[in-house]
């Protein structure tokens, strides 16, 4: 039988600016609504805003709850010296391969969140829930949550006027740090390239806080303009990108992973003998056409794949990310395999966009 689709404390918002809903990872989300292109532009221009409550927040509480996720990550919580601090990892299996990638918000010594991916969410919770039996902390899901992902080089600015109180709190906030105010958690990162905040507050102040930011001059933004933005940012999608058959070392994800020192964790030993076969780069197309996730490449190296691909709104042209032969490198031409013909690509090292603008290395490409 067809479970029903999850909706957010926001689909009525959502049906009311005649959203396309589509089905994605088991909840009812926005696809657009009605121009991807112009989301897109929105948040490389102006502010976009995204819900993102389908993601899973879970909290992590007790006196062992920093030696519990020293063992669980990959990367290292210690990293986290001050409370307000927040960290990005991959979550591994015995064999190194990638469960999920996530952040950590550190709020105390005792005190943690994390935010997983939701088509990895209900596998996540009883991972993590089965490697914490014993351990001396409390493992909770907070359902009661929403997430909104404010993002733009207007973003800060528009989501103070529309919601003043987090201003005093969250002025200050460097990259990857995090403030609580009037009953939020505010942190200033995101998954667009650009600045802005990922805000969590009660499921049910989303749709007053929706409705007060997009009278601030947000966009409402979906699932679409989320993923070509990430995309021209370099930034790997779970299931796409990465998954537990591959390592982080052949992810483009190797500074994520903290081997040094004797801290043990789940996956270190099988990272620590397993010989990376690829690399991870990426890929602009040089003529007409649009590159897309599994077509094939090839080069003087050998062969690879194309993770992610797509058309680059910032660009005007299209780009991927690949994994290629270990002797390949940025510049060396590559070809790919697009509806039967061979087309003319370039490797280049990730992100494709930067701050709203095309990074230097592009220069003669596009």
């Amino acid at each position: 039988m067809t479970m029903p689709l999850r909706v957010t404390a926001l689909h009525a918002e959502h049906r009311a600016l005649n959203a396309r809903l589509v089905p994605f990872a088991g909840w009812e989300m926005p696809l657009h609504y009605g121009s991807q292109l112009e989301e897109h532009h929105s948040v490389r221009r102006s502010a976009g805003m995204f819900d993102v409550s389908h993601m899973r927040a879970i909290d992590i509480t007790g006196v062992d709850a920093q030696g519990f996720l020293r063992q669980l990550l990959a990367n290292d919580v210690v990293r986290l010296r001050e409370p307000g601090a927040a960290l990005y990892s991959c979550m591994l299996n015995e064999h190194g391969g990638v469960l999920d990638d996530l952040i950590v918000y550190r709020f105390g010594e005792d005190s943690y969140r994390l935010v997983v991916n939701a088509a990895t969410a209900s596998f996540d919770l009883a991972w993590i829930r089965g490697h914490g039996r014993g351990r001396g902390c409390a493992i909770e899901l907070r359902d009661d949550l929403a997430i909104l992902a404010l993002q733009g080089p207007q973003a800060r600015e528009r989501c103070w006027q529309a919601l003043p109180r987090l201003r005093a709190a969250t002025r200050a906030l460097a990259r990857f740090q995090l403030a609580l105010a009037d009953g939020m958690l505010v942190a200033r990162t995101g998954y667009t390239g650009e600045d802005g905040f990922e805000i969590m507050l009660p499921a049910a102040r989303a749709p007053a806080a929706w409705r007060a930011l997009l009278a601030a001059g947000f966009s409402a933004c979906g699932l679409g303009a989320r993923d070509t933005l990430r995309l021209e940012a370099g930034l790997n999608l779970y299931g796409q990108d990465m998954d537990e058959s591959v390592t982080p070392q052949e992810s483009g994800l190797a500074w994520t992973v903290d081997l040094s020192g004797p801290r043990d964790f789940i996956g270190k030993a099988a990272l620590e003998t397993r010989t990376p076969l690829l690399r991870f780069t990426g890929v602009v197309l040089r003529v007409p056409g649009v590159m897309r996730t599994r077509q094939s490449l090839r080069c003087a190296a050998g062969t690879g794949i194309l993770t992610s691909g797509g058309f680059a709104p910032t660009l005007n042209c299209s780009i991927a990310l690949a994994r290629v032969p270990l002797a390949a490198r940025p510049g060396d031409a590559v070809e790919i395999e697009v509806r039967g013909r061979w087309l003319a690509a370039v490797l280049v090292k990730p992100p494709f966009v930067r701050d709203g603008s095309p990074v230097s290395a592009l220069a003669g490409i596009i």
